[in-house]
């Protein structure tokens, strides 16, 4: 099979290299990428834009000493990867000219007309404008970007293309700008390149990224990747030849290529799975790609026949596209030696929508339905992002939906009449309600999942169908926004409860905070006006109905303001002494509130850790890594940051999973171990393996931290026939 044309991450790594000739010269790299597909007038265009940016950054230097000018044909040499129209690319060479130079915009409009001066409006950056803070100034340049997006796509490419070389030429930076701009880059333009299908540019991004904000672990993750490559040469060629005679046989053409995982996706992987390098055996994935549907399905069954599927690894984007539009076949498969093989099987059409996504459209000019589609579904996520920011009050508002939106994992969900329907993961009932329309959400009721009748809080899973049931009297619920999870459902319930009169508000703030009182057993009549004035000092607001306003709508949360207001009283919440009596444990930076441990995650002193206030439970404390924290991470004003107080003499319970050759006495040996380690032994279970040689056994261990579980691991480990040791966290006591 023909190779056909992608933009590659090696492609894109060699744009941020300073170009030495000027574009204008005809052995220029970016003049030899335009030739490519501009007409000669349109090329001509291209070097007057050029000429008109080199002048005007004439005499300015990057931190990193090399002529500014480098930077925009960089940034235009990265967009004419993707084939971009003339436009653009003249948009990309002029981008900072506005800003950074005298030039103005009209200036631009006249000399290059209304379309690049469209384009680089759209890209520049915010004016010396004053914010309260840095988090407002960034959530408004995103505003502000994602506005200019919904009018022309080109604008975000262009600027992805801007945040890729300047991702690549950071290191010329302090450590505390490289910092924010790489959390920067991988809290919305890394998801925004994902959800526009750019694959490459998501991948290179996210390593960068990776790079800056956690140096060590990328170092010693590539490290590994390289001593490993030797190692396993053997097996991907056996890999490689195996797949590929098999496919000859049946007389399928495909192109068979084998490629190896970026550092950040294995090191999620080992996040994830909680493992180390050694223990990741599928750092490397084999696509296969085919010239139809017909021939993926085919070479799929052909595949499974070869090596044994793992169960729960199959999933078919093909019959379920992404949110994105991409489409593939995606099966692991135990192959030889007992390593697993990730494949990915798709068409040409496919593969060529999965390199350049939403850029398709330019770089291949093809009719081809999946990128009509793919065009679609993008203007409808646009419009749905433009119907938001109308309903959104403020920038942080409006960046907190978008966040929402950019999330990766999704589940696929029915409507009655078998429209799918896409949401981020862990969505309810009332999120698809407000997916299929405003109105639809805002006058249900209840929800049928699979024929079920189900509240509108529960959450959804792949394949469910779901169906609302709505009444003309309902109206939405302030509550909803203690579980919704898209940013539509959000923006639309915060916009409707703005429109109630102000008196039902403050009414429905009150009837929150006395719910929150209640929850630390104190009446509403134990507050008095010192505690207000105090409270009202503190926020910057005028009156106390303020106060109870944003509790209404979401803003302030009912046990934030309830613990602050009762924090001063004595012999409640605030007071040590009763904290104490409750037998719990004091965290520096709690104001002394009970605290429960989370038994979603079971952290111990040593583990990075969150406290999440619970109106039930009081403060329920979380490790970094807890699934909870993602999928409770939009409410900001719940989250407080704790540390663990020193030396704390109480044990805590950790379940350790030891995998041992299943002989006799293993048990006894394990057990003097961890007695000899001075932890003690609350639980132990056996999980016996049919017909396998080891068995699993579990153990629930008491340890003072994560220094002294160490301790009993290194010494676990030093048993002969204990093959791994694993720290479960996710067990319920």
């Amino acid at each position: 099979m023909a190779n056909t044309a992608q933009t590659s991450q090696a492609d894109l790594k060699k744009s941020h290299q300073s170009p030495l000739l000027p574009v204008d010269n005809e052995n220029s790299s970016l003049t030899k990428l335009i030739k490519a597909y501009l007409p000669k007038k349109e090329i001509e265009k291209v070097w007057e834009a050029y000429r008109y940016s080199e002048k005007s950054h004439r005499g300015q230097k990057r931190q990193s000493g090399e002529d500014y000018i480098n930077h925009p044909v960089s940034v235009a040499c990265i967009a004419a990867r993707f084939h971009l129209d003339s436009h653009s690319i003249q948009a990309a060479l002029l981008h900072d000219v506005v800003e950074d130079t005298e030039s103005t915009e009209l200036e631009i409009e006249l000399k290059f007309g209304k379309q690049v001066s469209s384009l680089v409006a759209g890209l520049s950056k915010l004016e010396k404008v004053k914010f309260q803070d840095a988090n407002a100034a960034q959530a408004e340049n995103f505003r502000k970007m994602l506005l200019a997006m919904t009018q022309d796509v080109r604008v975000i490419l262009i600027k992805l293309s801007d945040r890729l070389h300047n991702m690549q030429t950071i290191q010329s930076l302090n450590k505390n700008k490289k910092t924010r701009i790489a959390q920067e880059t991988v809290d919305i333009y890394a998801p925004i390149a994902n959800r526009l299908g750019l694959n490459n540019l998501y991948q290179e991004l996210e390593d960068l990224c990776f790079e800056v904000l956690h140096p060590v672990r990328y170092k010693t993750i590539q490290k590994a990747i390289k001593a490993s490559r030797g190692n396993r040469k053997e097996v991907i060629e056996k890999i490689l030849k195996e797949i590929s005679d098999k496919l000859h046989a049946v007389e399928i053409k495909a192109e068979i290529t084998g490629r190896e995982k970026n550092p950040a996706s294995i090191h999620r992987k080992m996040l994830k799975d909680q493992s180390g390098f050694n223990q990741i055996n599928d750092i490397y994935a084999f696509r296969i790609i085919v010239n139809n549907n017909n021939e993926c399905y085919s070479a799929l069954g052909v595949l499974h026949s070869l090596y044994n599927p793992i169960p729960g690894r199959f999933k078919d984007y093909i019959a379920i596209p992404k949110a994105n539009g991409y489409q593939s076949l995606h099966s692991t498969l135990l192959g030889p030696f007992g390593v697993p093989v990730e494949i990915q099987i798709r068409t040409i059409n496919m593969h060529q929508l999965a390199e350049a996504g939403v850029a398709a459209h330019w770089l291949y000019k093809t009719k081809d339905t999946h990128v009509t589609e793919l065009q679609q579904k993008t203007n409808q996520w646009l419009k749905r992002m433009l119907d938001i920011q109308n309903d959104s009050t403020d920038s942080l508002e409006f960046l907190e939906h978008l966040k929402v939106d950019l999330f990766p994992d999704e589940v696929y969900v029915f409507s009655p009449n078998g429209k799918i329907f896409a949401l981020p993961k862990n969505s309810s009932s009332i999120d698809f309600a407000y997916a299929v329309h405003s109105d639809v959400g805002n006058k249900a009721v209840s929800a049928k999942i699979n024929q079920v009748l189900a509240p509108l809080r529960t959450k959804l899973s792949t394949g469910d169908h779901v169906e609302i049931i709505t009444s003309t009297l309902a109206k939405p619920n302030p509550t909803w926004l203690n579980f919704v999870i898209t940013g539509k459902a959000r923006s639309q319930i915060r916009n409707y409860l703005r429109s109630a009169e102000s008196k039902d508000l403050i009414f429905l703030g009150e009837k929150m905070l006395n719910n929150a009182l209640n929850a630390f057993h104190i009446h509403s009549s134990a507050i008095k006006q010192k505690h207000w004035k105090k409270l009202i000092q503190d926020y910057h607001v005028e009156s106390k109905d303020e106060i109870l306003i944003d509790i209404a709508l979401g803003r302030k949360v009912n046990v934030m303001v309830a613990h602050q207001l009762t924090s001063s009283l004595d012999g409640v919440v605030g007071n040590k002494k009763q904290t104490k009596m409750l037998d719990v444990i004091t965290i520096k930076g709690t104001d002394s509130m009970a605290i429960k441990l989370g038994s979603c995650c079971h952290p111990i002193p040593g583990d990075p850790i969150l406290g999440y206030i619970n109106k039930e439970k009081g403060l329920v404390i979380h490790t970094h890594d807890c699934q909870i924290v993602n999928e409770l991470s939009l409410e900001h004003d719940r989250w407080v940051n704790v540390e663990w107080e020193p030396d704390s003499e109480k044990l805590f319970n950790v379940r350790l999973s030891v995998l041992v050759v299943n002989e006799r006495g293993m048990l006894g040996k394990i057990a003097s171990v961890i007695a000899d380690s001075k932890s003690n032994i609350d639980n132990v279970s056996l999980q016996d393996m049919d017909g396998s040689p080891f068995a699993t056994l579990n153990f629930v261990v008491q340890v003072r931290h994560r220094l002294h579980l160490a301790e009993v691991i290194r010494n676990l480990r030093k048993i002969t026939k204990v093959n791994k040791i694993i720290r479960n966290k996710n067990y319920k006591d």
